[in-house]
């Protein structure tokens, strides 16, 4: 079990998929994002084995929410810097999204 403390230590932001490529030396399918967090946090990019359910052109414009504090992961040849969040489900990995508009930089809280 994790305290409430515990979970807030967590930093999660909307962001909005700027661009998403092919992530061809991943070992398992997935797609390299860039993801805009707006001023505070600008830019940052992210390894996601999202490919089951989405479309690298569909993800171009789609607000995601996304741990922000994590340390980086090497993954192949690639700088992981946040975690997008999703569910499993048994078709694949659903984004979690704001369900209205919001701005880039948002805290879940």
């Amino acid at each position: 079990m994790v305290t409430f403390d515990d979970f807030m230590k967590l930093d999660i932001r909307v962001g909005t998929i700027i661009n998403a490529y092919n992530f061809e030396k991943a070992k398992k399918p997935a797609y390299q994002l860039e993801i805009d967090f707006g001023k505070e946090i600008g830019i940052k990019k992210s390894s996601a084995q999202i490919t089951d359910l989405y479309m690298a052109d569909e993800l171009i414009g789609k607000q995601i929410l996304a741990v922000v504090n994590f340390p980086p992961r090497q993954i192949a040849n690639f700088m992981s810097e946040v975690l997008v969040l999703g569910t499993y489900s048994k078709n694949g990995v659903v984004l979690i999204t704001p369900d209205k508009k919001a701005d880039n930089g948002d805290k879940l809280g």
